[in-house]
């Protein structure tokens, strides 16, 4: 087995962050984002689709807020929106009612939060 090009090596960590797929060139496709080294391609970065985005950015928040949403208190739900919103979650189809599900409140007091967040 051949070794890892260094790049590939390098951007390993970010692209777990990320939920993306580093890929080979063997298995490249339109759409990837293409990694250059010293003007060769050495590789590709498939990121996740959008499907799987929110799921991501909530299991992010749910580890820096050192719970899952739904048994976090209010305080915390309300910062868990707040770094949602910043992070563009509230752009996805149907994120604010996947949000609500996930932390056991209405898609109304998600729609309050929002509205709090947006007038500061």
């Amino acid at each position: 087995m051949a070794a890892k090009h260094p790049l590939i090596v390098a951007l390993e960590p970010l692209a777990e962050v990320l939920g993306a797929d580093l890929v080979s060139l063997s298995k490249l496709h339109e759409g990837d984002i293409p990694l250059h080294w010293e003007g060769e391609l050495v590789g590709a970065l498939r990121l996740p689709g959008l499907a799987v985005a929110l799921d991501r950015l909530i299991r992010q928040v749910e580890a820096e807020l050192g719970g899952t949403l739904s048994k976090l208190s209010r305080e915390d739900k309300q910062s868990a929106v707040k770094i949602l919103e910043e992070r563009g979650a509230f752009t996805l189809r149907k994120s604010i009612e996947d949000v609500a599900d996930a932390m056991g409140v209405s898609r109304i007091t998600i729609y309050n939060y929002l509205n709090a967040i947006r007038t500061q």
